[in-house]
């Protein structure tokens, strides 16, 4: 079981972020904020795929006046993306933003940092410092590669300093990299320094197909060393995809409890003699109706077969002309191979 660090704990709306708390999965819309039919329809899209948290870009006052609107007619708590106006991000808490997101990179003023932390002060919001590499570069006299973590780090104790000088505790720490080694890098050192909730990504990870793996690393080795409080998957793409990659990381993890069904496939061999992809696939257009937690083993042969069936709810494991049944380990059908699906199906009906 994962041990995840000590952390303060921090309010945005109606969730607890922390390390006594679920991991948060949040994403972004995607839309123009004025766009306020489509916001709604997004956010509500992302709540019921999993999101407890769902942030929108505010770049103009018009966008504030938007989100406004937006807060009034949602339940989940939303996020400000803040980024070069204090008054935008005045703007937004005043409007009900549950949490706001600053960027040291181009927010520097220390009369508007102070503004800003007065402000989430008296309406008591969260606020995260997100600091990322791209943004914090000076491109004239630009950082050497391996040393923009510690200019990350930098820049994070001093905009902490001013926070905490002003008596605002209720922060959440990021530090983002395109890269997954320096994301890694840079969020153990955080760890280490602060004790404050951190939220994890990548700044960028692709299209959806080419996102799984980079976000996969860099969030599963961070999450695996019990760092790690809140996530949202950055993809170039439908935002629900980001939830549900989010979700699949945490679930491989055993850091969040799915109600989905869980198919377990053979990556087949020599030794397979029957049609187990085709198979496989029709087992899990199957289970997207069934709304409970059961695991679905399809296997190729005898090798192991028998071992997934016994960590199983239903598994069929088949040879050239049979199929066999298993539930929860014990062999309960012998059947022809052209009426297995059929019986596996009755099976995972009984249950789901």
């Amino acid at each position: 079981m994962i041990k995840r660090r000590k952390t303060t704990a921090v309010t945005a709306g109606t969730v607890k972020i922390g390390a006594k708390y679920p991991i948060a999965i949040q994403s972004m819309t995607k839309l123009a904020t004025t766009d306020i039919a489509g916001c709604v329809r997004q956010i509500n899209a992302l709540a019921a795929a999993g999101a407890k948290l769902v942030r929108l870009a505010i770049p103009t006052r018009q966008d504030s006046i938007a989100f406004a609107k937006i807060v009034q007619k949602v339940k989940t708590p939303l996020i400000a993306d803040i980024h070069f106006s204090a008054e935008r991000a005045i703007e937004a808490i005043e409007a009900g933003a549950a949490k706001i997101r600053l960027n040291p990179g181009n927010i520097k003023d220390k009369n508007d940092i102070n503004r800003i932390i007065d402000c989430a002060k008296t309406h008591k919001i969260a606020v995260r410092i997100g600091i990322n590499e791209a943004s914090i570069r000076n491109l004239l006299r630009d950082t050497p590669y391996r040393q923009r973590t510690n200019l990350m780090i930098k820049e994070m104790q001093s905009y902490v300093r001013l926070f905490e000088k002003r008596g605002l505790n209720n922060i959440v720490l990021s530090v983002k990299s395109s890269d997954v080694e320096r994301t890694i890098e840079s969020n153990c050192a955080i760890a280490e320094k602060f004790d404050y909730p951190i939220h994890l990504g990548l700044t960028h990870t692709g299209l959806a197909e080419d996102a799984i793996i980079p976000a996969s690393v860099a969030l599963g080795t961070l999450l695996q060393k019990g760092i790690g409080d809140t996530i949202r998957i950055s993809i170039a793409g439908d935002p629900i995809q980001e939830v549900e990659i989010a979700k699949q990381i945490l679930v491989s993890l055993g850091l969040y409890k799915s109600s989905q069904p869980q198919l377990i496939v053979c990556p087949t061999c020599g030794r397979v003699q029957w049609d187990l992809i085709g198979f496989a696939r029709k087992v899990k257009k199957l289970l997207k109706d069934i709304k409970k937690p059961i695991r679905v083993a399809v296997m190729g042969c005898v090798v192991n077969g028998p071992g997934e069936a016994a960590d199983a709810d239903i598994a069929v494991c088949a040879a050239a002309d049979r199929g066999f049944i298993y539930k929860k380990g014990k062999k309960i059908s012998v059947v022809k191979q052209s009426k297995l699906f059929v019986a596996l199906k009755t099976e995972i009906k009984k249950i789901g």
